[in-house]
């Protein structure tokens, strides 16, 4: 059994990361085979999942919220996890009994916490709120005009945090913000603010320089010696990267040129695209910048197993690139025309067209637990749907190795 398996951040008021919500499946398409029961399905993956994988490998040191069944409540599966590291999610669709009840109140007591999952505000829904610490809001379902008056109305219970989940954009955000919600989840963190006469800072610029270095067909590693050598940060940025324990050198680099010739042409474009990207992401959520690294790692995986029909490098910058426009708030089209990219990466990041947009395409989808519209996408690119959850813990590990040179 293929098991699919996708993490979503959840942030706090300051944007900083909580948890991740995990998100799985035994196959890529979203229903399971009539002859498999869906609850003896989900334990087997979850405890595959949980056992094998590990939470290590999927959430980091991060909580994981993970959703159950009626069926796995009473059974008392959430049990196996560890209490700390595990948030136990009832999902909307199960109703309000006292064997349900009693489940909650033991897994309550016994040191868990309890997450309730789309609350629509009704009576029914609503008993459940004693028992827990955490509720979900879909902010895509619930009414927005009385969304306020509700959440008035439940300043009674005092111990609840309340988390809005599908937060799509900037607004929505500040939207629930206002409105008292305490944890936030969706798509917002991946778009732009959109502020007037945005400009790129004086101390961006050399990056932005650096950045066209290294995608000019052939890199110049003295003029690239030149831009980096003078930036202390930027230094030590590449010292660190290059003796971190993924390259286990013997010896240890202690000059720029050195540095730049150990990692020739292909590693000086990665660390510098790295670094940029990295400093352009200050002052941003960490988690927009491991995303990115996430994304561009994932997508030179999938050049990969193309077997040389696509350029991995163009693939990895695509990756990376992906998230730029949220990293400085300013349209994609306007960052590009600013960089030597070639026309099918701008296309691709501008307009998600042309050759390399499915890639980016799968890989998005992918993370989104959008798994049958990802199988789909790599289908038509010809890679196997089964390669892509080896592929994606492969891209969490390299970016959980380079984090620290960069975060």
């Amino acid at each position: 059994m293929y098991i699919y398996i996708a993490r979503q951040p959840i942030f706090d008021r300051q944007k900083r990361l909580f948890a991740y919500e995990v998100l799985f499946r035994s196959s890529m398409v979203n229903i399971f085979p009539q002859e498999i029961n869906s609850d003896e399905a989900t334990h087997t993956v979850l405890a595959h999942v949980l056992f094998n994988i590990g939470l290590d490998a999927i959430t980091g040191p991060h909580r994981a919220l993970i959703n159950f069944t009626e069926n796995h409540l009473l059974q008392k599966t959430p049990v196996q996890l560890p209490q700390k590291r595990c948030i136990v999610e009832i999902l909307e669709s199960i109703l309000p009994s006292p064997k349900v009840f009693e489940a909650c109140k033991e897994l309550k007591e016994q040191g868990y916490t309890l997450a309730l999952d789309d609350f629509d505000f009704n009576e029914k829904s609503e008993q459940f709120i004693p028992l827990v610490s955490i509720v979900k809001v879909d902010f895509q379902a619930v009414d927005r005009e009385r969304l306020a008056e509700n959440m008035a109305r439940m300043q009674r219970y005092s111990d609840i945090t309340w988390l809005a989940e599908k937060i799509e954009n900037h607004q929505e955000f500040k939207l629930a913000l206002s409105l008292g919600f305490d944890y936030f989840q969706g798509y917002f963190l991946d778009k732009p603010e959109v502020l007037k006469n945005k400009t790129i800072d004086t101390s961006k610029i050399v990056l932005l320089n650096l950045l066209t270095e290294v995608c000019l067909p052939e890199v110049d590693l003295d003029r690239i010696e030149r831009l980096v050598a003078p930036d202390v940060s930027l230094s030590y940025k590449l010292f660190r990267y290059l003796n971190s324990a993924y390259y286990s050198l013997v010896n240890k680099v202690t000059s720029v040129r050195h540095a730049l010739a150990y990692l020739g042409e292909s590693g000086v474009r990665q660390f510098i695209s790295l670094a940029a990207t990295s400093e352009f992401s200050s002052g941003k959520p960490s988690e927009l910048m491991r995303l990115s690294m996430v994304r561009a790692r994932l997508c030179q995986l999938l050049a990969v197993l193309r077997q040389g029909q696509v350029s991995d490098s163009q693939l990895f910058l695509l990756g990376l690139f992906s998230l730029l426009d949220a990293m400085l708030d300013m349209p994609m089209t306007e960052l590009t025309s600013k960089l030597p990219l070639t026309d099918e990466l701008k296309n691709a990041l501008n307009t998600h067209t042309g050759p390399l947009a499915p890639y980016l395409e799968a890989v998005v989808t992918y993370e989104r637990g959008e798994f049958h519209e990802c199988s789909n996408l790599l289908q038509e690119l010809g890679i196997a749907p089964e390669t892509m959850i080896d592929a994606y813990f492969k891209a969490l590990g390299w970016a959980d190795k380079f984090e620290e040179s960069f975060l």
